[in-house]
């Protein structure tokens, strides 16, 4: 019962470090930082961005690990006994996994390399392209984080 507990909180924690780097970045940071003149904003991005991705990078770790362990370790009967709550978190979390995978591999890589090369406009447009990426994530994330922590009163 222990291990199960800890692999829980884990796997809030996780969930939180994720999301709520998504909402400040988001609704706080992006918004404070735009009356800064374009070179300036994408600089600061370009060293906040690793810092928090590789935040997300151990969180989707320690969220695969926690989440897949308890059911693969009979959590309500194991991989496939989970109620429909745990099936929603699955999809809803592997998508916002393989969205970020594309952001990191694809928006944030071309802006690193536009960013460094000089060429403000084309890493304007990919941190652009990021941002859209995010936004769809934090909505994943907080209809995540709701099925979550409501999911197991569904059936009261």
């Amino acid at each position: 019962m222990a291990a199960f507990v800890l692999a829980l909180a884990i796997h809030l924690i996780a969930s939180v470090i994720w999301v709520g780097g998504m909402f400040f970045a988001h609704m706080v940071l992006r918004p404070s930082v735009m009356d800064m003149a374009p070179p300036e904003r994408l600089a600061l991005w370009s060293k906040v961005l690793p810092r928090f991705f590789a935040w997300v990078w151990a969180s989707i770790a320690a969220l695969l690990v926690t989440g897949y362990g308890v059911l693969f370790l009979g959590y309500r009967g194991g991989i496939g006994g989970g109620g429909l709550h745990i099936d929603i978190m699955q999809a809803t979390g592997l998508i916002m996994v393989a969205n970020f995978i594309y952001l990191y591999f694809g928006p944030f890589g071309g802006f690193k390399t536009l960013l460094a090369a000089g060429d403000i406009k084309g890493a304007a447009a990919a941190q652009g392209r990021i941002r859209q990426i995010v936004t769809i994530n934090l909505v994943l994330g907080l209809i995540t984080l709701a099925v979550g922590g409501t999911g197991t009163l569904w059936a009261y």
